[in-house]
């Protein structure tokens, strides 16, 4: 079976699993769980716990979760499972880095600091973007990036940049780049890059540290664009690079003096 409860102070939706675990049980709980977040438009944060008296999942319970997953994954902003179970431990683990959102795993006596790291993480979009008078797309990066940031990049590139024919620059620009959350987030900007390709015309990384020495030569092997790092304290230099026309040939990225 599957109780539901929410921690009405952080507004962290709980699930408490016990016993066997049936298709029903998602029916009855889960379900209704997503369709209220959907109807009030709010994004999911879950503490599952899965305690000693729980024992099994179903098939039809697991071909549920899913269903269910799969169909609204992009509501989920955070994953706290708690538990001292050993084989729901070690597939967690593992999961974790595949997911979108952030899933962490706690034991039994962490229930709290579960509660703790939900509230903790940041609220919407992980980034912010502005485009700037010469129609460059600049965006701030303080954390690392998240699959859902994507989805709003996407909105703005989709909906404001792709005219046709046009192509735009884009600039990246951070203190030290943080990186991406996990392998899923890494696997969604490779891929916004290529639905991208065809309008980005310039990629600048304003940005200080090992990682963004590393990441222009990474970025010509799935761009189109001509790529170039800056530091972080040459934002103004990397804007201006990246509005003006592009002087490599169409699928060219940079030489290896611009990185």
């Amino acid at each position: 079976m599957l109780e539901r409860s929410e921690h009405a102070t952080l507004g962290i939706d709980v699930l408490k699993a016990a016993g066997t675990v049936s298709k029903n049980d998602y029916r009855q709980v889960v379900e209704p769980l997503i369709e209220d977040a959907r109807r009030e438009g709010r994004r999911i944060r879950i503490l599952c716990e899965f305690g000693p008296e729980f024992r099994r999942f179903t098939p039809g319970a697991a071909w549920e979760d899913l269903k269910v997953g799969l169909g609204s994954i992009k509501l989920f902003e955070g994953c706290a499972v708690v538990t001292d179970t050993g084989w729901i431990r070690e597939p967690t683990r593992l999961m974790s880095f595949l997911m979108p959102c952030p899933v962490r795993l706690f034991g039994a006596h962490q229930r709290e600091g579960a509660f703790r790291w939900l509230a903790s993480l940041p609220e919407g979009a992980g980034i912010s973007h502005r485009l700037t008078d010469s129609g460059v797309l600049v965006v701030e990066v303080s954390q690392p990036l998240r699959a859902a940031d994507f989805d709003t990049l996407g909105s703005t590139m989709d909906s404001r940049l792709g005219t046709p024919g046009g192509r735009t620059g884009v600039v990246l620009h951070a203190a030290g780049f943080p990186g991406w959350e996990n392998v899923s987030s890494l696997v969604r900007h490779v891929r916004f890059v290529r639905d991208h390709r065809r309008v980005i015309g310039k990629v600048a990384l304003a940005a200080d540290g090992k990682v963004a020495s590393l990441l222009p030569r990474l970025a010509n092997r799935f761009v189109r664009a001509e790529v170039r790092r800056f530091g972080h304290e040459e934002l103004d230099s990397a804007v201006a690079w990246a509005a003006a026309p592009s002087t490599a040939p169409k699928g060219v990225g940079a030489s290896p003096g611009q990185v």
